[in-house]
């Protein structure tokens, strides 16, 4: 294998560029043998042709720009925030019992966060950030989409387990001006911290660097923690040129994914956050790549949920929390005094390509605490144990650096390929899925449609157990590491996996299973 800082000078293949649709359409198994309706087919015929010729993936003058080259906004000129500002919740139209209706518009929405210089992005009902989704266990859920972009799209439910047709598969894009409505129950036991955004085919890294996410809520109405009141910190990042607008990928966005040089807070930079009182804290990071290792000064932070709900006891205080792109966390702040604090991103070396790592730590927000002791209960939850696996996928992820971009960022050996099936689950049977990364960088690995319990990590010859159990969706898999995680799937159908690095995802780097 050549070497990754010095792979350009073997020729990135930039004049063959270019084409999701071209990437290897070779396997073992064809998309025809699924049943699939003709809407969905019609959908899929209609993203490829988006994808071809006349509509390329990369811009060739901003994808041959080297970072330093991009004129960008100044960051003296971006306004810092006030109170850390509450996320605007989606309005259920429906008055019964356990029934939400609700409606989202994908659109092209200005703002000015930036006095005089107004910046387009593509929103939920215009939000930054979107109308936060709150729901309940066992509720019959009804979300009209609009589609008001001009590009196709979808709204992937990440994490929650519904059917993969009411799941924003890429195969079930909704066209420019059309519509769809998304159905489905959510089960006993689904409470936890969730979100929405983009999975269109090749377009959900813009799309997401656009605006196209937001938060849901599941909530149980047998929670433990229901009397503690709540704050939630939404993580993104935001890149603006000089005049404000949102610039294109360069080359160095789509090897290493994109981040954005201004990271924000419920749409907000650097806010002020108050707590008076000993809060739960859920925590999302909806950033395209950016990792964050939070951490506060002179306070610690408990874990006492993840991505799928509460764990089944708090944790002991740690320092810092490591939030990879698409995890999620439920915290609790334990203060070592009290007072103004600063919410930090400490550095975090994901080893990233041709670039120098950066040590230097950044303020997120600045931090007002009055909190008084307050005692957690013992006992959260008890989690489901797994039955014994009856199966094993195998994920390889892997580089190569000699190719076509499109053609550099490989599950098992193959790039994405929307008519092929990678791999074959039964429904209701536990499996185990052993990922190992053979790549060089740190790539967090994301499978739909469930909640999935790591059971070890092996690097270098060694195994280990994760500290606590705990029910995700999301997990980082670092250079030369496995990850063994295990887990049931409750629909039939095509279920993703993927890099969430959404770069690396719309390069390619998914497979599909087939629930049967």
């Amino acid at each position: 294998m050549i070497n990754r800082r010095r792979f350009l000078s073997y020729g990135l293949s930039l004049g063959a560029m270019g084409l999701l649709a071209s990437c290897q359409r070779s396997s073992n198994t064809k998309l025809e043998n699924v049943p699939a309706s003709g809407a969905e087919h019609t959908a899929a015929s209609h993203l490829d042709s988006h994808m071809g010729m006349n509509n390329s993936l990369y811009n060739q003058k901003t994808l041959l720009m080297r970072p330093e080259e991009q004129k960008l906004l100044d960051e003296t000129h971006f306004p810092v925030a006030g109170l850390l500002p509450m996320m605007p919740l989606l309005k259920n139209e429906s008055k019964r019992a356990q029934q939400f209706v609700g409606r989202l518009v994908a659109k092209k929405q200005t703002l000015e966060l930036v006095k005089g210089m107004p910046t387009e992005f593509w929103l939920y009902n215009g939000i930054l950030g979107g109308p936060q989704i709150v729901l309940y266990e066992e509720d019959e859920v009804s979300i009209l989409f609009v589609n008001e972009l001009d590009q196709p799209t979808t709204v992937h439910f990440h994490g929650l387990p519904i059917p993969p047709s009411q799941d924003g598969n890429p195969h079930d894009a909704v066209l420019s001006g059309k519509a769809r409505t998304y159905t489905f129950k959510l089960p006993k036991g689904s409470a936890g911290t969730y979100w929405y955004h983009t999975h269109a085919h090749g377009l959900s890294a813009e799309q997401a660097f656009r605006g196209l996410a937001g938060t849901c809520i599941v909530k149980s109405r047998n929670d433990p923690l229901a009397a503690l009141p709540e704050q939630h910190w939404v993580f993104s990042d935001l890149r603006l040129d000089a005049h404000a607008q949102i610039p294109e990928n360069t080359q160095m966005d789509w090897i290493n994914g994109r981040e954005g040089e201004f990271v924000l807070m419920n749409g907000a930079y650097k806010p002020q956050i108050e707590l008076k009182e000993t809060t739960r804290i859920r925590v999302w990071n909806m950033c395209n790549a950016r990792y964050l290792r939070l951490h506060i000064p002179d306070c610690d932070i408990i874990v006492v949920g993840t991505d799928g709900g509460l764990l089944e006891q708090p944790q002991a205080p740690v320092s810092e929390l490591l939030v990879v792109p698409a995890e999620r966390y439920e915290i609790i702040l334990k203060p070592r005094k009290q007072g103004r604090l600063v919410l930090q991103n400490l550095p975090y070396d994901r080893k990233k390509m041709m670039t120098t790592f950066d040590t230097k730590t950044s303020e997120l927000a600045s931090i007002h605490l009055a909190m008084p002791e307050f005692n957690l209960p013992k006992t959260l939850r008890s989690l489901p144990r797994f039955a014994t696996p009856t199966a094993e996928h195998i994920v390889n992820f892997s580089e190569e650096h000699n190719v076509a971009l499109e053609q550099m960022f490989k599950v098992n050996g193959q790039t994405f390929d929307m008519n092929r099936i990678d791999l074959i689950g039964q429904v209701h049977a536990t499996e185990d899925w052993l990922i190992t990364n053979a790549s060089h960088m740190d790539h967090p690995f994301h499978l739909h449609g469930t909640q999935f319990e790591v059971i070890e990590f092996m690097e270098f010859g060694e195994s280990s157990q994760p500290p606590y159990r705990a029910l995700k969706d999301t997990v980082n898999v670092k250079p030369l590491q496995s990850v063994r995680v295990r887990c049931k799937q409750d629909f039939k159908g095509l279920r993703m996996f993927h890099c969430h690095i959404l770069e690396h995802e719309a390069l390619g780097m998914m497979g599909q299973i087939d629930i049967r």
